[in-house]
Parts: C-alpha cells; structure tokens; sequence
C-alpha cells in the first residue's frame, strides 16, 4: 500500500519538493520537482524545525539501532545494559539505514554505501546539497487533510502559486451551431406570427369588402329596411329609382308596305318583371340640329344611333343597343321558335291572296300563326284605325314570340346567329341572345306585359304617362318641354315650287323657331294660311307669319298638325325673297 506521503522518489534515493505545473484532461493536479536552490534550503530550514521538535518531546527517532550498528541512538540508551553510553560522535550511518526525515547527523557526512531514505525527498539538514538535475514532472497522491498530518508537514499551498490553463472548447462550434439553431428557430417563429398577422388583416379587409358590397346591392336593389315601397301591379316591394333595368330597342322595318314600328323591351333584373314598352310614332323628340321632331321621322333621318340618342333624352333611360328588325327576319324568327300562338283582335288579308278568298289570320283566342301570318298581323292597320292599334298587335307578336324562344342563353344565342341578320353595335349576338333568354324566361312565368306609352296630340308626354310608365317600368323621367323652349312650327308647301320648304326651313330657324316639315301638298293652294291650337300660341303665330313675310290676317285659330304648337300652309302668295 502506497503511503500518500511517499511521493516521488529519485534516482539517488532523495527527493525535491514539487510545485504544481496545472491539471490534466481528468482534472487531476500536475507537479513537478523544483529548482529553485532557494526554495529548496527554505524547506529544509523548516523541516529540521519539525524534527527538533520532536525529539525535544522524547521520541524516538525513525533511526533506532537496536543492534548497535551505529545508527543513531538516544543519548544514554544501552540497549544491552553494559552501563556504558557511547559518545556521541558522528558516525556514518549503515547502508539502509533509515531517517524518518531524510536527514544526516550533526557534522555527519553522507554514506558512501548508499543515500539515506528520506521519506520526504530532502536531504539531510546540515551540508551543502548538490544541485539535481530536473525530472519529469510526476503525479503523486493528492495531500489528505491538514489533521491527519501531527507534524503539520503537508505544504501550504498559496492561490498564487498556481497557474490556470484554458483548455480549448472542443464544443465551440456546436454551441455557435445551436445559437445560431435557436436564433434561426426565433425568426422562423416571429416570421410566422407576421404572416398570421397579415392574413388576419387581409381577411378582415375582404369581410368588410363583401359586406361593404352586399349593403350597396341591398340599398341598389331596394331590399333595406324603411328604403322600399309598395309598387302596385310590379309584384315588388323596391323603390323604382333603385331598381336596374336592361333596355333594347328595337325598331320593326315594314319592307313592303313601309313605315317603321318602335318598342322598347325591359328586363328589370331586380324585380324580375319584363315589359315591351310600346312607343307611338307621333311621340316628339329632338333631334341632332336641335330641331324637334317624331319618332318616326327620327328613325327614317337620324337613323338607329340618333334616335337611341333622343329617346335617353325624352324619357330618361339608358338604352343599350338597338335591334334592327327587317319584317323577313321577323318572319325566319317566327319560324324558328316554332309558330306563336296570339288572341288576335281582327281579321287580316292575305296580301298574296285574291280580293274575296279567306283571311290569313282569323280573329280569335290562341290563334296559331306562322311566321308569314306574325308578320301580316304585326303590320296590319285597319281603315281610319289608329296607329297605336297596329303598335299593340306588334306588343303581342313579340309576347308570343318570347314565350316560345329558349331561356337557354347559348341556345337563344343560336337562334340569333340562325337569322343571318347584322347588328347594330355595340349590341351583339351573345348581348341580344342573352337578353332574349331572359326575357323568354320571363314570359313563360308570367312576369311580362305589355305597356302603351301614352302620347298627347302635339306628341308630349302626359303625367299618366310619366307615372305610370316613364317612372314606374323605365324608372326615368319624363322631359317636359321648356316654357322657353323653341316654338315648333310644321311646314307644308302647297306652292308648287319644291324648293320653297327648304327655304322657309332656313328662314323659321333662323328666327328662332324650331321647324317640322308635313310634306307637300298634292294641289297648289292660292293662299298661305298660319293656324294655331291653343290660345296661348295666338302671339307666335302671329310672329311666325312675320318670319315668312305673310300677311297678319293668314293667321287663324284652328287643328295643328305634325305635333307642332303652329301649323304653317305655304301657298302660292308665298314670297322667299320678301
């Protein structure tokens, strides 16, 4: 068993005291021997302290001889009991002899059979000790504690004398690697949150959006509380104004007999009610020179544009396209969905027919017409009848037609392209199958009429007019005419000389006036003659006569044709030059 005193003998049997150098990879302490000469006589001053303090307490030394071969003995001891106590003298001590301390006797010179064992690795006290040569650095037993130790021989160890290495971090680079884990991991995270935060946000904006926009469909519609009303006749409870309506017009061109049939087909998206507004011929419009003029006259000279133009202007809507329809392609029509069924109101020649042979359309309920038949009913006027009566025949064949049209957009779409006819843009025939869909659609359900559009003699709309029609089906507003409006005048030349319209049409605008031309005369009239209609137009009369340098007794009190509020005759007392 190793005593934890024992450390490091060397090779000379002595040893030098250690001094730590650092600590190995377990953490154990490292030393060394020392070099310092300084060091070493200190140590042995102190050590030889200790020893002659324990002699002065009457112990024996490690050195006891009990054969009396010169080892070291106390003073008087006779260990035979001869009664002789050698001097004391210096002796050379036995090879092996043993000094518990590693010391020589006082004067005693160091064997020359062999060093003595000091236990402590130091040199006998008195001498001069040789300088050794420096060993490797050895690991002896750690110290116990202070109290195991009676002579207090452990070293006192000072926190200067040692010296600390840093010991490189093998672990460096993985701890830079986790950091660098744990911060990317962070950002990840935060990065996270920040999308979170923006999708919410986004999401927030689109719910307000739809929101924002489902309330403007119900105020546009009419479908909010304390914003509706009661509309008698439209099965609908949303105000008029705020209705959205789909508005065509379409213009019926009599190929053979000539004149022309106008009507406006509405499709009311909100209330889902389709009406075919019927517009007489006679209604007054004004046209592009700002002259006034009728519907009629507006679609032979002002053509389809100019004429979708005046009616936005006269009844406040917003036409979208205009749809030309050629009595021939009313026919084909016709025949595509079909055959109609109409209660007609009248019986109708054939035209082709010889005077006396059968009608080609029999008066009656649900009669069934071709497309030949749908044509001579949609055209046919009566002697003395009215035109608003061939307008409501025409209201019906287009009723029929658009119960027996497909409500399938592609396939009414077809039947549009099937016609062959072309169309007026921006309307086209996706827009004008679509829109006939919808209608047929309507019709089949009973959700379309037909509705007159009431028209005063002079052409003006009346308030039944503006209520019942303007405002409630086309949800406009009925243009009045100005107080200080132009003064309308119809010219008819009955001098004999064409071109004397042309020259009181000059004159009339020229002084203010707006002109109508009635035609010419089929006989030259001697006189020229000024009539008004209402009272209130005496005085415009009178200045239109002035215009046209006739006399002031031509002016007469009396009917005014062309829906002007003066009617003007030119007879051959008509001077241009005057």
């Amino acid at each position: 068993m190793n005593d934890r005193y024992d450390a490091g003998h060397g090779a000379d049997g002595g040893g030098a005291p250690y001094e730590l150098v650092g600590y190995d990879e377990y953490g154990r302490p490292v030393y060394r021997q020392a070099t310092d000469q300084q060091t070493q006589h200190h140590q042995q001053a102190q050590q030889a302290q200790q020893y002659d303090a324990y002699q002065q307490q009457g112990h024996q030394g490690y050195g006891y001889d009990p054969y009396a071969t010169g080892g070291h003995q106390q003073p008087g001891y006779d260990p035979y009991g001869t009664g002789s106590v050698p001097p004391q003298q210096p002796q050379t001590p036995a090879y092996g002899s043993y000094d518990p301390y590693g010391t020589q006797q006082q004067g005693g010179q160091p064997s020359q059979q062999g060093a003595p064992y000091d236990p402590y690795g130091q040199s006998a006290h008195t001498g001069q000790q040789p300088r050794v040569t420096e060993q490797t650095a050895h690991i002896p037993q750690q110290p116990g504690p202070a109290d195991d130790d009676p002579a207090g021989t452990v070293p006192d160890y000072r926190t200067e004398q040692f010296a600390f290495v840093e010991e490189p971090d093998g672990d460096s680079e993985d701890v830079i690697d986790w950091m660098k884990f744990t911060e990317n991991r962070t950002e990840r995270r935060e990065e996270a949150k920040r999308r979170a935060r923006s999708r919410i946000v986004a999401l927030a904006v689109v719910l307000a959006l739809v929101a924002a926009g489902g309330v403007g469909y119900l105020w546009y519609a009419g479908k909010l509380p304390g914003l509706s009303d009661s509309g008698a006749g439209t099965g609908t409870t949303t105000a008029a104004g705020a209705q959205k309506r789909d508005v065509i017009v379409v213009h019926l061109h009599d190929t053979t007999g000539g004149g022309t049939t106008t009507a406006l087909l509405v499709d009311n998206t909100t209330t889902e009610q389709g009406t075919t507004v019927l517009l007489p011929n006679s209604l007054a419009l004004t046209a592009d020179d700002g002259a006034t003029t009728t519907l009629a006259k507006s679609v032979e000279d002002d053509g389809s544009e100019g004429t979708r133009t005046a009616l936005d202007t006269v009844l406040g809507t917003d036409i979208e396209g205009t749809w030309r329809l050629d009595t021939p392609f009313l026919l084909t029509l016709v025949d595509l969905v079909g055959n109609i069924e109409v209660d007609t109101d009248t019986d109708v020649p054939d035209p082709d027919a010889k005077k006396g042979e059968a009608p080609l359309v029999k008066k009656g309920k649900g009669q069934t017409l071709s497309g030949k038949m749908a044509v001579a009913y949609a055209t046919h006027r009566g002697s003395g009848e009215p035109q608003n009566a061939q307008l409501e025949r025409f209201g019906q064949v287009m009723h029929g037609v658009l119960r027996k049209m497909t409500s399938d957009p592609d396939a009414a779409t077809l039947t549009v392209q099937t016609l062959g006819q072309i169309l007026e843009p921006p309307l086209t025939d996706k827009d004008l199958g679509d829109f006939l869909a919808r209608l047929s659609d309507r019709a089949k359900g009973g959700d379309h009429k037909s509705a007159l559009l009431p028209v005063q003699d002079d052409g003006t709309l009346t308030a039944e007019a503006s209520d019942s029609v303007v405002k409630d089906v086309l949800g406009g507003t009925a243009k009045s005419p100005d107080e200080n409006a132009a003064v309308s005048v119809s010219v008819r030349n009955a001098t004999g000389v064409k071109d004397h319209t042309e020259k009181a049409r000059v004159v009339l605008l020229n002084g203010g006036f707006t002109f109508r031309a009635a035609g010419t005369a089929a006989a030259p009239e001697a006189t020229s003659e000024v009539v008004y209609a209402d009272a209130a137009d005496k005085e415009n009369a009178t200045e239109v006569a002035k215009t046209l340098g006739l006399d002031a007794g031509s002016v007469t009190k009396g009917k005014v044709t062309g829906n002007a509020r003066v009617s003007v005759v030119l007879g051959q007392d008509y001077d241009p030059g005057s």
